[in-house]
């Protein structure tokens, strides 16, 4: 059994990450999935959340949001619609747009759909200043 898992994420843009990792937690479709070296194959679609990735006792972070995750011998693959290191995050920006979904929530007259594309938009703009601002 391997000592550590390849970890590579990728959206439609740029590699942002391959590194080799002790352990990944990423945010899958039922909640967050915990990957060790070793794990059984695995295709799952993603939510928008906190990849986290730990490297020699050391824990970091990565937003993500749409697209898939694919583990297969100890490669864990992930294609992100988006994917952002937290320096990367404009804090300002986030709450921004944090804010402004907000404020159409409230106010909400649009169709069922529209109102999914919203609450992603939020939870996006959530996490991004979660991260940005080391915040919980």
């Amino acid at each position: 059994m391997a000592q550590q898992l390849q970890l590579e994420v990728v959206t439609p843009e740029r590699r942002v990450l391959s590194e080799d990792v002790d352990q990944v937690v990423v945010p899958g479709l039922g909640g967050d999935l915990g990957i060790l070296p070793g794990h059984t194959p695995l295709i799952s679609q993603l939510q928008t959340g906190v990849l986290s990735f730990t490297q020699g006792g050391r824990t970091s972070q990565l937003h993500v949001s749409g697209g898939f995750l694919e583990v297969r011998d100890d490669h864990v693959s992930v294609l992100a619609e988006i994917a952002e290191r937290p320096e990367e995050i404009d804090a300002a920006a986030a709450r921004s747009a944090r804010e402004q979904v907000e404020k159409r929530l409230n106010s909400w007259s649009g169709t069922e759909e529209d109102l999914e594309v919203a609450r992603i938009e939020l939870d996006r703009a959530t996490v991004r200043l979660q991260l940005a601002t080391g915040k919980s």
